[in-house]
């Protein structure tokens, strides 16, 4: 019998989690061994994320025209990246980020592997695929904000203002899981499901996501 829209969003998340060892940063933050340049470097290098992974998926949305449940999916994640953008600026603030270094930054590739492969799946990749892969995918990225915020609180002193960016993504989003599911069931139904590719795609995820955390730990 073949597996649910559901079921297949719980397989992929369990096959795509990534090794706990993979990540050395968020632990050093969780625990307030991380150093204050490395927090910096994370907000740095989250600005340019944030604004890329929106314009992405504001271009998934446009390509699933013919499928509404899809285009409701990723038009809800830009929305979600537009308010990300806006706690963003305050853990930069409290990292000791300024504006002038806001505006000369130049991102590591490491740390822009992750968006520049999102840019890529919104160009060429099926978007019901990539509602599979992004969704395993955010499991981790939600624990690892989760640690982050803790951290941040517990050993760094921030207050909840400069910890709402992590807050925001680590908190449950039944209605987002909702339309992602909705959306898988539609490509079920309809055929346009490659549930090979999409895993393929949420693995290079987690590879270009652990890329990210890599280049955070060379900070100086």
């Amino acid at each position: 019998m073949p597996l649910s829209a559901a079921e297949l969003l719980a397989s992929a998340t369990a096959r795509l989690a990534p090794d706990p060892q993979s990540n050395r940063v968020v632990p050093r933050i969780a625990r307030g061994a991380a150093h204050r340049d490395t927090l910096a470097a994370l907000a740095l290098e989250q600005q340019w994320v944030i604004a890329a992974d929106r314009r992405s998926f504001l271009h998934l949305a446009e390509r699933t025209d013919d499928t509404p449940e899809a285009a409701a999916f990723f038009t809800s994640l830009a929305e979600g990246e537009a308010l990300a953008a806006e706690q963003l600026t305050a853990f930069a603030v409290a990292a000791g980020v300024t504006e002038e270094q806001s505006r000369s930054h130049i991102p590591r590739p490491g740390g822009q592997a992750y968006p520049a492969y999102v840019a890529w799946l919104a160009l060429n990749a099926s978007p019901a695929d990539v509602v599979l892969a992004l969704t395993a995918n955010f499991s981790a990225w939600g624990g690892y904000c989760a640690g982050i915020a803790e951290g941040l609180r517990r050993h760094y002193g921030f207050p909840d203002e400069a910890c709402a960016f992590f807050d925001f993504f680590a908190e449950p989003a039944p209605d987002l899981d909702t339309q992602a599911t909705a959306a898988v069931q539609a490509a079920l139904d309809t055929g346009r499901l490659n549930t090979g590719l999409a895993h393929t795609y949420g693995s290079l995820l987690q590879s270009y996501e652990a890329m990210f955390w890599e280049s955070l730990g060379e900070a100086p």
